[in-house]
């Protein structure tokens, strides 16, 4: 396969599921380009995208399977820097990951994450009090910003004993990290923002550890070799559950909330007993992947696509990089049917790798998926008479074709 005529991606993300209709009809791999020209190769085939994130040689590693960075060609005022540049589990590979995932896993244990259930629905009651009291007297509330945003921040920032004082400060980081079509300055200034709040809090937990998932990681090692978590593992570790802690959760529940509202019949579905809130999660994973595509994943020696499913002749060279296209992989008809695109929680079937696939699958995932059990049925029951305050496609995107969520959801509480 050569880049001939590869689709330029919108680094804004303004049709986030257009581009990935696109993507598709291109076929299950296409050539696309990235903001400032990189090129990359889009997967949109749903068990080709699957069999890609568990073969060995699929790397994260940049430095040491990207061609274009070991040529020196990536520089940091790229907008997807911070994404291939950090040192974690995220961009590791083979034993590095597998030394990183451990040390992580140690601390994110599943104890840990079933405790916060009682936590999460104590803060859940007092947004939702938040939220009522916003929309009284038939005033609009933005949903997002009043319940499915700081309901993930405020359970990822006491996982990690974040001060309350960083809040603000994170959000705009965790902002900026997810904005794709940044300009140089915001890119370093938002890199640089970010370190200095994650050395202040590794300082302060250094000073007075508490039972909380930064102490934790800061004293995690592998008991069989010793191994410590470098500083910069450290750093980088923390910005990624930081980062991903919160973002995918925020964008799971606004989208979960747009779905239902925009068809009642599915709404209907749930209160009626044919459908279940674990169904409309994942549906919602799947047919609204909370991340649309995710950077970035290379090739370790060249790849003969046909021996994996997909085109015969087809082969992605050794130092290539492979974008995963989820939003579009999430309604691949060959994996759903003709009716992929619509949302249905009655489907049979809701297969997706919202959440990845393999070795990289993401520890997160049941911290995500508890905290939408308990806060969507929780909002709807607080308010049964939900409705949008604006037509259910009127909404405006996040500015991201990482981040799939909108910038705000309006709603009347009825």
């Amino acid at each position: 396969m050569e880049f001939n005529h590869p689709m330029v991606i919108d680094p804004t993300g303004r049709d986030i599921h257009g581009e990935a209709a696109r993507i598709r009809e291109h076929g299950p791999v296409t050539p696309v380009e990235l903001p400032h020209g990189v090129p990359a190769w889009a997967v949109s085939s749903a068990p080709l995208l699957k069999r890609l994130l568990t073969d060995p040689r699929v790397s994260k590693d940049p430095r040491r399977h990207w061609q274009r960075w070991i040529d020196g060609e990536v520089s940091p005022d790229w907008p997807l820097y911070t994404w291939v540049a950090v040192r974690n589990m995220f961009t590791a590979y083979g034993t590095e990951h597998k030394r990183l995932r451990t040390l992580v896993s140690k601390a994110f244990t599943a104890r840990r994450t079933a405790a916060l259930r009682p936590r999460i629905e104590e803060i859940t009651a007092a947004l939702l009090d938040r939220v009522a009291k916003a929309g009284a007297d038939g005033l609009a509330v933005d949903l997002r910003e009043e319940f499915c945003y700081p309901l993930p921040i405020q359970v990822i920032g006491e996982l990690l004993g974040l001060p309350e004082e960083l809040g603000a400060e994170l959000r705009v980081v965790v902002d900026g990290v997810f904005h794709t079509s940044a300009d140089a300055a915001e890119v370093a200034d938002i890199y640089a923002r970010f370190y200095a709040v994650l050395g202040d809090l590794v300082a302060a937990k250094r000073a007075a550890p508490g039972d909380d998932l930064t102490s934790a990681l800061i004293s995690a090692h592998e008991e069989e070799s010793g191994t410590r978590l470098s500083e910069q593992e450290l750093l980088d570790t923390l910005m990624l559950m930081i980062s991903a802690g919160h973002e995918t959760t925020v964008n799971l529940l606004d989208n979960a909330v747009h779905a239902l509202l925009g068809h009642p019949t599915q709404l209907g579905h749930v209160r009626e007993g044919r459908a279940s809130w674990d169904d409309v999660i994942e549906e919602t994973l799947r047919a609204e992947a909370p991340v649309a595509s995710l950077p970035l994943r290379y090739a370790v020696e060249d790849l003969p696509l046909g021996e994996l499913g997909g085109p015969d002749g087809a082969v992605i060279r050794k130092g290539e990089a492979i974008l995963a296209a989820y939003a579009a992989a999430g309604r691949d008809p060959q994996q759903h049917g003709p009716d992929a695109a619509v949302f249905d929680v009655t489907r049979a079937s809701k297969d997706h790798l919202a959440f990845g696939y393999g070795v990289h699958h993401c520890l997160g995932a049941p911290l995500g998926r508890l905290e939408a059990r308990v806060a969507l049925p929780a909002l709807f029951e607080r308010f049964p008479g939900l409705t949008l305050a604006v037509p259910a496609d009127g909404l405006a995107p996040v500015d991201s074709f990482i981040s799939h969520g909108h910038r705000s959801l309006p709603v009347l509480t009825g």
